[in-house]
């Protein structure tokens, strides 16, 4: 072999090395890897044939034997141009902060997370920065900052009215002046509007395409107290998450409008997300085949069995609701744990989920407490870890992402990441991530 041809060729030797299809983790696997393609081009056993001394410590050679090796994570459900609620209000966030600012946190947020493991990001709407994200993608991309490598949505799809910064002093009132507030969806109407903002997310970029099935669109009806002094509203009725109608999830769009966004996706073979957190808005958007169903948190059986019947992918998003149990009242914690057992039913159905944690209103580089979440609702270790890897290339949109990733195997991206400590004992060992490697390039340890 010339000097050229074996410069391109790394090989990565591992003693324990998940198999995101098969769920488990297998021994004494060396991974070749074409580091001109990024692509992995050969998985071989060593058997109990020992390494030479000399193989793991050479120029073409990665030892990561003594470690747990898995596949590249995948969040299947961030925004990167957010930073904790509890650090500012998404209000706040979209309206007061500038766009400069916004991106120089998003390459904050993007490094963090390639520390943490995570080699593919699904940024499902940046939240007032229009098609921002795009233009973020490609510079990772590029080379020019490390991050994940990233699908993006650009602006999420919502009827007029539907998903819109709600703020009592605003610029409608002409001569009385008011604030203005940035657009942070694209509305559209009716069959032909739909299709026509499909049309228009694909072609600002998009690689994946998002509408909100239903949200809550009424906080003007009763509005909360926004600003320091601002008087309650005396009398509100509840406004529980899950069973209040002071702001209750409303349908934005009927079944015509859903079957042709999905429609229009797929013409164009686009994965697309769904937005939905009623029953009604769940059952509705997987009746019209979208990719996946994002929160779904109210907890229904009707919702489980329209997600079962046409195959779609669940993100349950566990990590924002955890974050957010305050808003639940005096039975927080039965509201939570309803939460958990209808992520833990839809397992049981045989759901396929991914793992996502709507990671931007939670912190970027703590990803994996999505992971811990899954555990916590009752769901095997091994199928969380395919949740965090397969499942979320799936949730990506399979092979229409033009690269495969989330397992290990020729033909697949080289994504890896190694954890000291044994994730299937103790999920806490992907918090201590020792090595990173994303399309055949180390970010972090390695020699």
């Amino acid at each position: 072999m010339s000097s050229e041809s074996s410069s391109k060729q790394l090989t990565v030797h591992t003693s324990s090395l998940f198999d995101s299809k098969q769920k488990c983790f297998v021994k004494d696997i060396s991974i070749v890897i074409d580091t001109k393609t990024g692509l992995i081009t050969d998985t071989f056993s060593r058997g109990n044939k020992p390494l030479n001394q000399d193989e793991p410590s050479g120029p073409n050679s990665i030892d990561l034997r003594g470690l747990s090796v898995l596949p590249g994570l995948v969040d299947a459900h961030t925004h990167i141009f957010l930073h904790p609620y509890s650090e500012v209000s998404s209000m706040n966030q979209m309206r007061d902060e500038s766009a400069v600012e916004r991106i120089v946190r998003a390459t904050n947020h993007a490094r963090a997370a390639l520390e943490a493991g995570y080699t593919t990001y699904r940024d499902l709407g940046t939240e007032g920065l229009r098609d921002a994200d795009t233009s973020f993608r490609d510079t990772i991309n590029r080379g020019l900052t490390p991050g994940p490598r990233m699908f993006v949505a650009t602006e999420c799809i919502a009827s007029s009215g539907g998903y819109e910064i709600r703020q009592e002093s605003r610029s409608s009132l002409g001569c009385c002046g008011g604030t203005v507030v940035p657009r942070i969806s694209d509305p559209a109407d009716g069959v032909d509007g739909v299709r026509a903002a499909v049309r228009r997310r694909l072609g600002e970029g998009a690689d994946i395409v998002k509408f909100y099935a239903d949200y809550r669109k009424r906080a003007l009806r009763f509005p909360a107290p926004t600003w320091p002094g601002a008087p309650e509203i005396r009398f509100p009725p509840s406004a529980h998450p899950l069973y209040g109608v002071r702001n209750p999830d409303t349908l934005l769009f009927n079944q015509a409008e859903m079957d042709a966004m999905v429609a229009e996706a797929r013409l164009a073979r686009a994965p697309i997300a769904a937005h939905a957190q009623s029953p009604e808005g769940v059952i509705m958007a997987a009746k019209a085949g979208v990719t996946s169903i994002e929160h779904g948190l109210t907890p229904s059986d009707e919702a489980l069995q329209a997600m079962k019947e046409h195959d779609v992918l669940f993100v349950p998003t566990l990590s924002v609701f955890e974050a957010e149990k305050s808003a639940f009242g005096d039975n927080a914690e039965q509201a939570w744990r309803d939460i958990l057992q209808h992520t833990k039913s839809a397992f049981d159905r045989g759901i396929r989920m991914a793992c996502g944690g709507d990671t931007g209103a939670v912190a970027h580089g703590e990803n994996v407490r999505e992971l811990e979440l899954f555990a916590e609702a009752g769901i095997p270790t091994p199928d969380v870890l395919q949740a965090a890897t397969l499942r979320g290339w799936e949730a990506c949109g399979g092979d229409l992402c033009g690269r495969r990733f989330g397992y290990v195997g020729a033909g697949w991206a080289a994504d890896l990441v190694a954890v000291p400590g044994d994730p299937l004992k103790d999920l806490g060992a992907l918090r201590n991530v020792a090595f990173v490697m994303k399309d055949g390039e180390v970010y972090k340890g390695g020699k």
